[in-house]
């Protein structure tokens, strides 16, 4: 029980982060996120840095107080101590402990005081925890908070009252907790800032239970050094699931967004999951068109990718760029054209498919969430990918998901499973959209699955397994027959029901179809007349 009251405790923490926000304006402000992610990680790194060099001297653990003990320590006994830690842990000068803002909160200027000190940590690490633009720049751990106060007036209570919270706890208690524990925390740290805003690049989402089966699925087995790639990345609930199926010490994370606040997010979750080795390696910038990621001037293949993709998306201002930068390999299938009418509507997960299918190594494993439409499409772009999957033999299965299991889009979707190893041709193709209970979420609806409809769907797939009216086990041949579709309800068998009847009842039903079909060939030859009668009575000028 420990675990959930510090959850709960957790949770209160990030409550009264937000309930300072609103006191001074920030409420729903486009910044608020900023202040309360960025607050909550220094925090966060505070104790974390605090955990580490109490196991490295036992003296600082056994001390009531471990910032008054370290203070005693000369400078080149401090600096040594620093060297011995974790290269992959945040440094922490000793100006820059919370017990020392907090103590002089009185100073003049706390504002700035305060600003200065979280911009000295980022400074101090940018080499560890910056993330990159597509151009190479570097986007710093903090910001200078204090700003977002358009009231210069206020920031110093602001800075002040934004800290008091922090004192009073303390996360040393749960460093040794794993990925469920931080993964439900990052979640309600984000919630608020996370949805799906309805701009040009808006944030996506993709719910846990999908993260999980997309996860389970691709890791059948143990791997390790292996590299995990996500050309659209979000906040990271994929990669997340993703490293923690393989084990977080066992792969290396690779990503690109167009989101600015998504790599922020990101970069925060991979902290939270033991995966700062990573953050190098996080990428802000369009995917599509300048892709980061290569060795030499080639794109980088990766072992593992997962992505779900913005659906509809207006990128007509660099399309053109598109068609003529790069070669056809990588966009095999085509460019989506610019539509006439509803720009934003232009199909831009048919690039990220292809990109994905480009960036795989030699026994690449990908899964990808694509509209479920695209399974069945029988032409265009669509059309020419899945025949490709089936011709280079690189397809693993699809899961036709239940409606509204995104809660943010009516839009139905599936999980497309690529596998450049499996070419024997054991395809799963699942319909699992019948399972889920919906539920109310907000205004919308939202289908929630149950951890043992997680497990069914998993299980199932993993193990080949043929369900009645659930899922399949297909040959490309079979596949090529039904003409490249990718929908299990195509294959399931027709059933059809024989009941015995008498002679007498059978002619009983006979007559009655046949007094049915008079009765609609009268009503028809009557529609016939009346049509007729009313074109002879029109007059025309």
């Amino acid at each position: 029980m420990v675990t959930q009251d510090f959850k709960s405790q957790t949770e209160l923490l990030i409550d009264s982060l937000k309930g300072v926000c609103a006191s001074y304006g920030l409420g729903n402000d486009g910044n608020e996120f900023k202040i309360i992610t960025q607050v909550f990680l220094y925090k966060f790194m505070n104790d974390k840095f605090g955990y580490e060099v109490k196991q490295l001297e036992p003296k600082l653990k056994n001390a009531e107080s471990w910032e008054q003990e370290i203070a005693k320590y000369s400078d080149k006994q401090y600096e040594m101590l620093l060297l011995r830690m974790n290269p992959d842990s945040a440094k922490l000068k000793r100006e820059h402990f919370l017990s020392n803002l907090h103590n002089k909160q009185n100073k003049e200027e706390f504002a700035k005081f305060f600003d200065d000190t979280l911009r000295d940590i980022a400074i101090f690490n940018n080499e560890i925890f910056s993330v990159k633009t597509g151009t190479g720049a570097k986007i710093t751990l903090f910001d200078e908070l204090s700003n977002y106060i358009t009231d210069s007036s206020r920031r110093d209570d602001f800075c002040r009252a934004i800290i008091n919270p922090l004192v009073n706890f303390s996360f040393e208690k749960i460093f040794g907790q794993k990925f469920d524990f931080f993964s439900k925390i990052f979640e309600y740290l984000i919630k608020d800032y996370n949805k799906d805003g309805g701009g040009k690049y808006a944030e996506y989402y993709t719910p846990h239970a999908v993260s999980k089966i997309m996860a389970s699925i691709l890791v059948d087995k143990p791997v390790k050094n292996v590299t995990c790639y996500d050309p659209a990345a979000g906040s990271g609930t994929l990669l997340m699931n993703l490293a923690h199926a393989i084990g977080e010490d066992r792969c290396t994370i690779y990503s690109q967004d167009i989101s600015q606040k998504s790599s922020s997010m990101l970069r925060l979750n991979l902290i939270l999951n033991n995966l700062v080795h990573s953050i190098q390696n996080i990428i802000q910038g369009n995917t599509m068109l300048t892709p980061y990621h290569k060795v030499g001037d080639k794109l980088m293949t990766f072992d593992y990718i997962v992505s779900n993709p913005p659906f509809k998306l207006d990128f007509s201002d660099y399309r053109n760029s598109l068609e003529t930068k790069y070669n056809h390999e990588r966009f095999f299938a085509g460019i989506p054209n610019v539509l006439k009418k509803d720009k934003d509507k232009m199909t831009i997960y048919l690039l990220f498919i292809q990109h994905i299918m480009f960036s795989l190594s030699a026994k690449g494993k990908a899964a990808i969430v694509v509209p479920t439409g695209f399974i069945t499409a029988q032409s265009g772009i669509e059309r020419k990918i899945r025949e490709k999957l089936v011709e280079e033999k690189m397809l693993r299965g699809v899961v036709s998901m239940p409606s509204n299991i995104f809660a943010t889009t009516g839009t139905n979707v599936s999980v497309l499973f690529i596998d450049k190893t499996n070419t024997k041709g054991d395809i799963v193709l699942m319909d699992a959209s019948k399972l889920g209970t919906t539920v109310k979420e907000g205004k919308n609806q939202k289908t929630l699955l149950s951890p043992e409809e997680e497990n069914l769907i998993i299980n199932t797939f993993n193990n080949h397994k043929v369900v009645e009216d659930f899922s399949v086990v297909v040959s490309y041949d079979q596949i090529i027959e039904k003409n490249y579709s990718f929908s299990a309800g195509q294959y399931f068998d027709v059933k059809i029901e024989y009941t015995d009847i008498t002679p007498k009842e059978f002619k009983v039903k006979m007559d009655g179809f046949k007094k049915n079909l008079n009765q609609l060939f009268n009503e028809s030859k009557n529609l016939e007349v009346n049509i007729k009668k009313q074109l002879g009575e029109l007059k025309f000028e």
